[in-house]
């Protein structure tokens, strides 16, 4: 990065840490919180090990739940040492806002209830998501489309022989690639962040205009809340969030992986690399793919050392029964491995701590991981635990 790229950087990581009230009125806030939400800042979600990662070992949305008087019951599946999550309801595939602004002191008047989310549960038609990192979010972002069709294409051999296949996602708009999201379901961080910044703390934007409720008595503000600020004639504070939320995550760089950690060595290490790649975990967490030309950041023709395809696969069992764009029900992206060592929470709705669990949960009929996760199990017990210690060194 450039002085100048620097500068945006930082305001943008400010931005991104920027906690919401519903009008801006609580000193130290933003404004356009609610009427319904589930965090009140994007690195209460995006913590672990830094700002840009993902659930930390506290979770945020206790506190939350009731700050300012909000009077929110706090949801069974969300738990103090447990990860943040968003709720999505199969019937429609949408997320549903753990919290409401009801009862807040800069929410006067403000009357609407909290999902059933209790009922949906006994229902069978609850799933839920943690948030994903966005370290190295710009390398991503400038992975032409070619390049992962290329990679889709390569080694099909061993992958037939495995039962691995993989699609891209891709936009009904102009029919590109997408790449962001559980279900590589967004094409750009701008999309990516104006999404996250209307659905998961309901503010309105540029991209995304709407309120979610549109109860009379919990709107306070004129919409979109977060816009270009017009009024300004310094050009640092013209953007508006979504376009700084986006430029502090494509200039944040991606984790360094380590050469040794603990009693763990560099030669268990090298030998989990080695066995991650004879048992076939490469040919779908494909260990780097190249950028192309980009205009900004210094981004251009480097090595994105990601441990993904960008395609979305088949994981049985592990299926949440929600469809966006061309990834099916039971399909989610290749999760990109770097940083994985420092993550506490594993699979898209964090049901584990354990990576030798959430391996073994790739596992199931209909899986196209399971032929893989079988060579790993037949390895032995000091080969696994090679494996795991390169994973835990990315």
């Amino acid at each position: 990065m450039n002085n100048h790229e620097q500068n945006f950087f930082n305001d943008g990581l400010t931005r991104f840490q920027q906690v919401e009230s519903v009008s801006g009125t609580i000193p130290g806030t933003g404004s356009g919180l609610g009427p319904t939400f589930n965090l009140d800042s994007c690195s209460g979600c995006h913590a672990q090990p830094a700002v840009g990662g993902t659930s930390p070992s506290v979770n945020p949305q206790i506190a939350a739940a009731t700050r300012n008087g909000a009077t929110n019951t706090i949801p069974f599946f969300i738990t103090a040492t447990g990860p943040v999550r968003e709720a999505r309801f199969k019937s429609d595939g949408g997320v549903h806002d753990l919290f409401t602004i009801t009862g807040r002191t800069d929410a006067p008047g403000c009357n609407i209830s909290q999902p059933d989310f209790n009922g949906a549960q006994a229902a069978g038609n609850l799933i839920f998501r943690i948030p994903t990192p966005v370290f190295g979010s710009g390398l991503i972002e400038a992975i032409q489309d070619t390049t992962i069709l290329q990679n889709m294409a390569a080694n099909q051999a061993a992958k037939a022989a495995l039962g691995i296949s993989g699609h891209e996602n891709r936009t009904g708009n102009d029919g590109t690639i997408t790449r962001f999201g559980w279900k590589a379901q967004n094409k750009s961080l701008q999309i990516f962040s104006a999404e996250a910044y209307n659905v998961e703390m309901g503010v309105t934007n540029e991209g995304f205009q709407t309120e979610r409720n549109e109860t009379p008595s919990c709107l306070f503000n004129s919409t979109p809340e977060d816009q270009t600020n017009f009024s300004s004639s310094q050009p640092h504070k013209v953007p508006s969030d979504i376009v700084q939320f986006s430029t502090f995550m494509r200039f944040l760089a991606p984790p360094t992986p380590v050469s040794s950690f603990g009693s763990v060595t560099a030669q268990s290490i090298s030998n989990g690399r080695n066995v991650f790649s004879s048992v076939g975990c490469a040919l779908c967490h494909t260990p780097s793919l190249t950028t192309n030309r980009v205009s900004f950041g210094g981004l251009s023709n480097q090595t994105a050392n990601l441990f993904s395809d960008m395609l979305v696969h088949h994981m049985g069992s592990l299926a949440d029964g929600i469809s966006q764009g061309n990834a099916g029900p039971d399909e989610f992206r290749t999760a990109p491995l770097w940083g994985v060592g420092q993550r506490i929470f594993f699979l898209h709705d964090g049901r584990t701590s354990d990576l030798m669990q959430a391996i073994q949960a790739h596992s199931s009929s209909g899986s196209e991981a399971s032929a893989v996760v079988a060579n790993f199990n037949s390895q032995s017990t000091s080969a696994q635990q090679d494996l795991l210690n390169f994973l835990r060194s990315l």
